[in-house]
């Protein structure tokens, strides 16, 4: 839901994606359209979060008007960033992080008040090793009590010490899941990841197309011919790629169109041979050199 409900977003050619139209009665319209063709085609998991501008009460109020049962899909939201854009496509901030208690139970009673039943996970948004989030006792007392309480508990990861906050966050054994970035570009968490699928954490992989850099919208001749030689798009290698991972559970797509879903979902029936793969390891960078250009990305 991240290019969904908000006007505004740093995946490549997003503002092409979203048109001239970009009401909120425009962009409500456009996630329902979304939601419906993920639904037809058998999508049962479905991410948003507190900052993506209104992207939570979009979902609401498309599981309301299609009558979807709570535990027939699952929802997993996340808390921890604040959305200060006010509905402007370039504002900068766009989102204020704040990992403090008085957020996690602010935005709590706000997204359960939207989503309610149907809310089945709920994530501490990009946790850092740094950040102090993970040594938050008290902060992990309220998480391990709404754990109890049958909601599903997660973090997402980001930058390029991920792999360092994913081995914090299994050793706190407080977990269900965790949410990182792996991609053709930016691999520096898959050992981690592994370990936590190991440990029974569900593995869930975000950012799959590396903000558009693998949607075919940057030159990658790599890439491109790995696709024509499939006979499919470069999106669905990219996806099709992470879900070839034994610890991947769930990819998602980030689409912002029905046409770009229902080619990311090609993906499903597409295997990825030896020689592609091997071919593919020419796209990896080093994490830094990732997450610097990823925080260079405009939004649009």
């Amino acid at each position: 839901m991240a290019a969904l409900g908000r006007p505004g977003y740093l995946n490549l050619g997003h503002g092409g994606d979203l048109g001239g139209d970009r009401t909120v009665e425009a962009l409500e319209e456009r996630t329902h359209d979304v939601l419906d063709a993920a639904y037809a085609n058998g999508v049962r998991y479905f991410d948003t979060a507190r900052s993506y501008g209104l992207a939570e009460r979009f979902l609401a109020s498309w599981l309301r008007s299609r009558e979807i049962e709570p535990g027939t899909i699952a929802v997993g939201s996340k808390w921890g960033y604040t959305y200060t854009a006010d509905w402007q496509v370039a504002a900068d901030p766009p989102e204020v992080k704040d990992l403090s208690l008085d957020t996690f139970r602010r935005q709590l009673q706000e997204t359960l008040a939207l989503l309610g039943d149907w809310l089945t996970l709920y994530q501490i948004h990009s946790a850092t090793i740094d950040g102090g989030v993970l040594d938050d006792e008290e902060l992990l007392e309220e998480l391990s009590d709404m754990r109890e309480e049958g909601i599903a508990v997660g973090l997402t990861v980001t930058g390029p010490e991920q792999a360092a906050t994913i081995e914090k966050a299994i050793a706190t054994r407080q977990f269900d899941s965790v949410q990182a970035t792996w991609n053709l570009i930016e691999r520096s968490a898959e050992d981690a990841l592994a370990r936590a699928a190991q440990t029974g954490m569900r593995v869930i992989v975000k950012e799959a197309m590396a903000n558009g850099r693998l949607a075919g919208r940057e030159a990658s001749p790599v890439l491109d011919r790995a696709a024509r030689s499939l006979g499919t798009t470069p999106d669905a290698v990219a996806i099709a790629a992470v879900m070839g991972r034994p610890w991947a559970d769930v990819v998602l797509s980030g689409a912002a169109t029905v046409e770009q879903l229902e080619s990311n979902l090609t993906a499903r029936g597409l295997a990825l041979g030896p020689g592609v793969l091997d071919e593919l390891e020419a796209l990896r960078e080093p994490p830094e050199v990732y997450w610097e250009r990823r925080s260079a990305l405009e939004w649009t």
